[in-house]
Parts: structure tokens; C-alpha cells; sequence
């Protein structure tokens, strides 16, 4: 990324805590982590082109993953042109308020709830980090884009209750009755709009709505190779297994299947090495 790029992201994009563009005083306002991926990107299509509500973004951005400059360049981009073919956009859309993971304190009660629940269920580091985010910035209804043939979204299945977000459209929430569990400790923040759709729902209705050409313009990859998926990362596969195979590149496929076939069968038992040795 250039230069003069890279500075028109950070003053288009970057609110600090204290400007007054930092509080939004809306109470129809949704907050919602924008990654710039499908799912979220699908999400904040929805809450601007259909149902015409406010929308604050929020990206976490996490210095060690290599996709982080292609993920706020797609963010960019996509907000550009949202802007830019929908006038009533430029009003709705927030500024993106970008914040750093090595910036959010350990909570020594996230991660404990982490370490009960993946006693169960492997989930990634980023539901210790995510929760202690919202705990600190006082977020508790923001919207997590977990969706059909999510391992979170199997893991939390019996556990959501619904409810009417801002009148408009059906959401999810892990129900107060499951305050004992470390799962509700880890997603008590979050609310989950896409949790009974898959990711063929969402192509199918970008397509019925006119939005395919902003869903190609996402990204999810974690690490870029010449500008285009790696293929074998695990987004790569999550996208073919997904059937979204055409996201990755032709010729990129093959170590896609690499990946599944040799190195993803030995993470679990490496995962289950390391806690032992880490309990011991």
C-alpha cells in the first residue's frame, strides 16, 4: 500500500477516543465489527441498503496477521462505494473506529472461561481478546457475524434466545439463563444477526438484492500472496468447504487440499500437546 493511501485511510478511518465523532448520541445506531470479510460486509450491506439504520464500525486490528492493510484497504473501498452509489449512505455510515489488540488489557476471567470452554470445543484466541475489548469500551449489544457452520455458532446453538433488533429484523443473544457458563462470560457482548443463515443464504440474497458486485469486493484470506488467497490458510479451506470455492484462486486450490489432507489433522493433537503442557 502506498504512501498517500495509507494516509488517506488513517484520517478517514481513524477515530480516536476522545473526538467528538467518537460518540454517537443515535439510539438506533449499530455497532457491528467490520472485518471486511463476507459475513460482516453482508451484515452492513443489509443494515445500510435495507433496513436504512446507522452504522459504527469497529476493526480490531491485530499488528501480527498479514492480511491486516489488505482487510482496512477492502474496508475502504467498500465504504467508498457505498458512499458513493447511495447517497443516504454518507449519512449512516460511521467513521471506522480502529483499535489495536495489543492494546486490550488481559482479562485473567476471559481467558479462564477460554480454557473451560476449549476443553469441549476449540474456538481462537480472539473470543479472550473480543470480550475484554467490549468489557472495557462498555459494548454490550455489538453485532458478531457468527453464521451457519460456525463452530461458534454450533457451540453456542442451545443456548440463543431471540429478539427484534431495532425493530427491524431478527437477531440472537445467549440467554441470561446460562449466566453460570463460561460461554455466556465470553459472549454475553455480542449479538448475532446472521446465526441462522449460511454463506450460500447470504450470496443468494446479495444477488436477489444488488449486491454481488460490494460481496466480491471482500476479503478473507489471512495470508495474501501476490495480492491474492494464499489458499492455505484456514479461511481459505473454511471458504471451499463452505462452497465458496470459487473465491480461491484456480491454481491455488491444490494447496488448499495440502492443507487438509496433511496439516490440519495435526492440530488438534498439537493443540491438546500444548494445554497439557502449559496445565503441567
Amino acid at each position: 500500500m502506498d504512501e498517500a493511501h495509507e494516509a488517506m485511510m488513517q484520517s478517514d478511518m481513524h477515530v480516536e477516543a476522545d473526538s467528538p465523532l467518537f460518540r454517537d448520541s443515535s439510539p438506533r445506531a449499530v455497532a457491528v465489527l467490520w472485518t471486511g470479510g463476507w459475513d460482516s460486509t453482508f451484515q452492513v450491506l443489509r443494515l445500510l441498503l435495507k433496513h436504512r439504520l446507522p452504522v459504527v464500525p469497529y476493526y480490531l486490528e491485530d499488528a501480527t496477521r498479514a492480511s491486516t492493510a489488505v482487510e482496512l484497504a477492502t474496508i475502504q473501498a467498500i465504504s467508498d462505494a457505498l458512499r458513493r452509489e447511495h447517497e443516504h449512505v454518507r449519512g449512516l455510515l460511521r467513521p471506522l473506529r480502529r483499535f489495536l489488540v495489543a492494546d486490550i488489557p488481559r482479562d485473567p476471567a476471559m481467558q479462564q472461561a477460554l480454557r473451560e470452554v476449549r476443553r469441549r470445543s476449540y474456538i481462537g484466541d480472539q473470543y479472550a481478546w473480543l470480550p475484554a475489548f467490549c468489557k472495557r469500551q462498555r459494548l454490550d449489544d455489538i453485532e458478531l457475524s457468527v453464521h451457519v457452520d460456525d463452530k461458534v455458532q454450533a457451540l453456542l446453538s442451545s443456548m440463543v434466545s431471540d429478539f427484534q433488533q431495532a425493530g427491524c429484523y431478527r437477531s440472537y443473544r445467549v440467554d441470561a439463563r446460562h449466566a453460570d457458563r463460561p460461554e455466556y462470560a465470553l459472549f454475553r457482548y455480542f449479538s448475532f444477526p446472521l446465526f441462522a443463515i449460511d454463506k450460500r443464504a447470504m450470496q443468494d440474497e446479495a444477488a436477489r438484492e444488488g449486491w454481488s458486485d460490494y460481496m466480491h469486493m471482500t476479503w478473507f484470506c489471512h495470508r495474501p500472496w501476490r495480492g491474492q488467497p494464499c489458499g492455505a490458510c484456514a479461511p481459505c479451506v473454511y471458504a471451499i468447504e463452505e462452497g465458496m470455492a470459487w473465491r480461491v484462486p484456480r491454481q491455488r486450490r491444490a494447496l488448499t487440499w495440502l492443507y487438509r489432507k496433511f496439516a490440519l489433522p495435526l492440530k488438534p493433537p498439537l493443540r491438546a500437546a500444548l494445554a497439557t503442557m502449559r496445565r503441567s
